[in-house]
């Protein structure tokens, strides 16, 4: 089974996650060495970041949230949330290191609504794992939500493999590594959504 590597974001996502980096970083009060041993990121690598001198990975930007203790999303904030038809083609996609996987994220976690709306595309005899990734209140656990569009997905989480048909649907604890594995003929589609309870 080959596992890809995490993926990269475009310039302009970069310029956002590094403005937004430095911001919630000095809100909380870390210094890049506290922030370092909370995420398993590097000093070096969360000073690039915050400097925009390097595209960070989406399981890079995964583990510098968990040590922030904000969802994903957090990062990306700057997007202008208006009452309109949101257009794919207007959002920045987000891709694995050879673009096989690809994430769209329509919705961001906001004050508004505690979760997060993305459209997968895992190319075929493709797979993609996640550093997993969580947001922990009072009241639980993040868990996440994933429906098929199109496609087949055998989803591997917990020691447990799931295989998801054309509008198949189930949840789990993200918390942990969870791998997707396109196991159909054609590109995988797929909705999912990153839920934290409040």
């Amino acid at each position: 089974m080959s596992t890809l590597a995490g993926g990269f974001f475009t310039m302009d996502i970069g310029a956002i996650v590094s403005k937004n980096l430095r911001k919630i970083r000095l809100e909380k009060g870390f210094s890049l060495t506290k922030l370092s041993e909370l995420s398993g990121v590097s000093k070096g690598m969360l000073s690039q970041i915050e400097n925009n001198g390097t595209s960070p990975t989406i399981n890079t930007i995964w583990k510098i949230c968990a040590g922030l203790s904000v969802p994903y999303t957090a990062l990306l904030e700057g997007r202008v949330e208006t009452t309109k038809i949101i257009k794919k083609s207007a959002i920045n996609e987000q891709k694995s290191a050879d673009g096989h996987y690809r994430i769209c994220c329509y919705y961001p976690d906001s004050p508004h609504h505690n979760f997060e709306l993305f459209q997968m595309e895992l190319d075929k005899d493709a797979s993609y794992t996640s550093v997993g990734h969580s947001k922990v209140s009072r009241e639980g656990r993040s868990e996440e939500y994933i429906m098929i569009l199109s496609g087949q997905l055998t989803l591997v989480v917990g020691g447990n493999q799931l295989i998801l048909n054309e509008n198949d649907a189930t949840r789990f604890d993200p918390t942990s590594k969870h791998i997707y594995q396109n196991s159909g003929n054609h590109i995988l589609k797929a909705t999912i959504i990153n839920f934290y309870p409040v």
